[in-house]
């Protein structure tokens, strides 16, 4: 007997034990909803392709079995699947482990983790499922605690389409030229020469003056006679001399516009005429052209008086440069000159457009890049700039908007590689912001960081698609300050990101009358956060009339959670 009661009480304690333990362990499980659980953010967010959860969590006086070894696990659970986070194991303060120690007379630990975010989790629940167990016996389950519901995936609305630069054309469909000749006098004397008429450049102003009104391209838009006489004489004699070249030069001229039956001429404000009696001015320019001696001497007494008594006084002082002066300076400015003003006019846009799409190669440069901007069809476009491409492949703007237009109708790799060939004739910072935007329509955006950075001067395009960056990187701060204040998507939803709903709203408000649906729906959730039901509603009912798609999206988002309830939002979206 006393052997059979050595054996019976140990089992007898061991049983006790084991119903012990399982009795505290059944205890805790039955009393799970006297934990409490602090959600942070509530709802969950989604960000930079992620949802990071705080969970602060409380246990109650005499909850936490002191022998106990509880792992606690975060889980999302959404439709088709579920998502575990990181466990957390805690002990019972009687526990010889290293884990987190819950007294039991109460306390708390705070846990952070992180997921990666799937769509299908915008409509989902969080909970904490929790299993606990004392030594090496098998674990008691507790049931799920619900504990949060939905992920808003605001985030996920960005348009992440980047912007490449385009390069422009210089094209000038009226380009102005001057038509000039000089009738050149003697000394004193007025009257036009006939071997003057017979000089290189009045007989090339003539021809030009023929061309031009025989031209269908040109038109004679007007002309002008400046009458000089030079630096030297009594100042009387100069103006009556300078005056009457004038009048002989205007003879000659009506002449020439008769003869070529230039019928333009006839209008009064079409001929402008003016008259210098000492062309100091031109004195001056051919002296420092000039190498004649004490130059600079003469240069100088032109800089010291302004009177030109006193000028023409002391230059002839100067006797031994004066003779030079005579001979080669002043006959040069005893004349009259003549300017004819015509406008050539290129091709018209009608034009310009059939040669683009019919024969290209019959065009200048200028005028292909000029044509290809007028056709609205990207595919049209491209065709033109891939023209200009064989046709000048030394330019680095046929290739780059050949790029340009890819990354348009979305061929990135092809857009990758005309970018290439732009790159070689110039490593510029255009070249470099459009490799940056092909790098972050590939996802990498490092690479598209660092080109996008080293091509800020290329413009907007190299700003907004950083902003781009900056989303995706959960950096809205900086997003904000990339896209900058001109009104688009974009910039409203890093500005509501990064918590400015009003300014948010007012960028959207900017854009005006929208196209895209995207806008409407992005002033719903503005208006949400906001707390404006009718600004929830209004909006709502615009962007599912512009797209239905929205429907499905707004009944899962739980950015209108607090609307679920509400009569007339489940009237627009169910």
């Amino acid at each position: 007997m006393k052997k059979i009661k050595l054996n019976y009480l140990p089992s007898v304690v061991v049983a006790a034990l084991i119903l012990s333990g399982c009795a505290g362990l059944n205890k805790m499980r039955d009393n799970a909803p006297t934990v409490s659980y602090q959600v942070k953010p509530n709802p969950l967010e989604t960000h930079k392709g992620e949802v990071n959860v705080t969970i602060d969590t409380k246990f109650p006086e005499k909850y936490f079995n002191k022998k106990a070894v509880v792992v606690a696990t975060p889980v999302l659970k959404y439709d088709g699947g579920e998502k575990e986070f990181e466990s957390t194991t805690l002990q019972g303060e009687s526990v010889k482990a290293n884990n987190k120690v819950i007294p039991y007379a109460g306390g708390s630990y705070s846990y952070t983790g992180t997921i990666p975010y799937v769509p299908e989790m915008m409509k989902s629940e969080l909970s904490v499922k929790m299993s606990a167990r004392i030594k090496e016996k098998t674990p008691v389950e507790f049931s799920s605690a619900k504990i949060a519901d939905g992920v808003i995936a605001t985030a996920t609305l960005l348009s992440e389409k980047p912007k490449a630069v385009m390069m422009g054309d210089k094209f000038e469909r009226i380009t102005p030229e001057s038509y000039k000749a000089d009738i050149h006098y003697v000394i004193n004397k007025y009257d036009v020469r006939r071997s003057e008429l017979k000089s290189e450049d009045v007989k090339a102003f003539e021809t030009a003056l023929k061309d031009a009104k025989e031209a269908e391209n040109k038109q004679i838009k007007g002309a002008k006679i400046s009458a000089y006489a030079s630096p030297d004489g009594p100042l009387d004699l100069n103006e009556k001399l300078s005056g009457n070249r004038q009048g002989s030069a205007e003879k000659y001229l009506k002449k020439a516009f008769k003869d070529n039956k230039i019928t333009e001429a006839e209008a009064a404000e079409f001929l402008s005429m003016m008259s210098t009696a000492e062309d100091w001015d031109g004195f001056k320019d051919l002296m420092e052209k000039s190498d004649i001696q004490d130059k600079e001497l003469i240069l100088r007494v032109l800089s010291m008086y302004s009177d030109p008594v006193v000028r023409e006084k002391e230059i002839k002082n100067i006797s031994k440069a004066y003779a030079e002066i005579a001979e080669d300076v002043l006959p040069k400015l005893r004349r009259s000159v003549m300017a004819v003003n015509v406008d050539i006019v290129g091709l018209s846009d009608e034009e310009i457009l059939n040669l683009v799409n019919t024969n290209p190669d019959s065009l200048k440069l200028e005028e292909i890049l000029y044509g290809a901007n007028l056709i609205k069809e990207k595919e049209g476009k491209l065709a033109a700039y891939e023209a200009a491409a064989r046709l000048f492949p030394d330019d680095v703007r046929t290739h780059n908007n050949v790029g340009y237009v890819l990354m348009k109708l979305g061929k990135t790799a092809e857009a990758k590689a005309a970018f290439e060939k732009a790159k070689a004739i110039s490593d510029d910072e255009v070249s470099k912001c459009n490799l940056g935007a092909v790098a972050l329509a590939e996802g990498d955006l490092e690479t598209a960081e660092n080109l996008l950075s080293a091509g800020m001067g290329a413009g907007d395009a190299a700003s907004y698609n950083l902003g781009i960056i900056k989303v995706k990187q959960g950096d809205y701060a900086a997003a904000v300050n990339y896209f900058g204040s001109k009104p688009s998507f974009n910039a409203a939803l890093a500005q509501l990101l990064n918590g400015d709903t009003d300014k948010a709203l007012a960028t959207l408000n900017e854009m005006g009358e929208a196209d895209c649906s995207c806008v409407y729906y992005l002033k719903a959730v503005a208006s949400a956060r906001g707390g404006n039901e009718e600004g929830v509603l209004s909006n709502l009912r615009i962007a599912l009339g512009k797209d239905a798609k929205w429907k499905d999206y707004a009944l899962k988002d739980a950015e209108f959670l607090k609307f679920a309830s509400n009569e007339a939002f489940k009237a627009i979206v169910q």
